[in-house]
């Protein structure tokens, strides 16, 4: 089976050197700063600069650059403004949404609340998801991992290739 990189509704297709792709085992230290991936850093410095939005997705912590981000708000500020899911939308991830920038040693800091929201204690995982990232605690990811539902990959691809992929 072939994969092909589709481009997001409304936004461009990203090249397939500049995407964010991978794991990545890292530390949190006692001031709330992790080190985000030197392969994410280059992504990031090829195109999206060094400014960030995180926001806690109820099982961690998306990771935006910030022209993703404000693509985003543009796609949602396009909705009917009184849309019961576009408010509840932005009620509940874009009001969320913190800035972050990249330190001078590619670390980014969260705050212990949005630590605490997303259950990151030391160990974490930032996984890679193209155009953004997440930072999850290893234990969460691989209770989500196990407990998620979605079939097997093969479940998953078969989806998937029903859909054009």
């Amino acid at each position: 089976m072939k994969w092909y990189l589709i481009p997001e509704r409304g936004g461009a297709s990203p090249q397939m050197d500049s995407v964010f792709r991978g794991h990545y085992r890292h530390t949190i230290d006692a001031k709330g700063r992790v080190s985000i991936p030197s392969r994410f850093r280059d992504v990031l410095a090829d195109g999206y600069g060094d400014k960030l939005v995180i926001v806690p997705n109820g099982k961690a912590i998306d990771v935006h650059p910030l022209k993703s981000w404000e693509e985003l708000e543009g796609r949602v500020a396009g909705l009917a403004r009184l849309d019961p899911d576009a408010r509840l939308f932005r009620y509940n991830y874009l009001s969320l949404g913190q800035d972050a920038v990249l330190d001078p040693q590619g670390r980014i800091q969260i705050s212990s609340d949005y630590r605490e929201r997303a259950g990151l204690s030391k160990e974490v995982l930032i996984v890679g998801l193209m155009d953004t990232f997440e930072i999850w605690d290893t234990e969460r990811w691989a209770h989500f991992q196990r407990d998620s539902g979605g079939g097997t990959l093969d479940d998953i691809r078969a989806r998937l290739a029903a859909k054009g992929v």
